[in-house]
């Protein structure tokens, strides 16, 4: 499952980490960061799956 948010990350940030860790604070965070700059979304949304694994983060 992580390769599949990870892939989605790499395409739209914002959905891997809602996949994640749902409609917390890190997904708003990972929207603004996406429009501020795409690739600070991508690296955000890469950290975030990767910090957190396969379980879900509480926010």
């Amino acid at each position: 499952m992580d390769f599949l948010r990870i892939l989605l990350s790499l395409l739209v940030p914002p959905l891997g980490v809602f996949l994640q860790v749902g409609l917390g604070k890190h997904f708003w965070i990972n929207l603004l960061l996406t429009l501020l700059g795409y690739v600070p979304g991508i690296a955000h949304a890469a950290w975030i799956i990767g910090r957190e694994g396969g379980r879900p983060a509480h926010s």
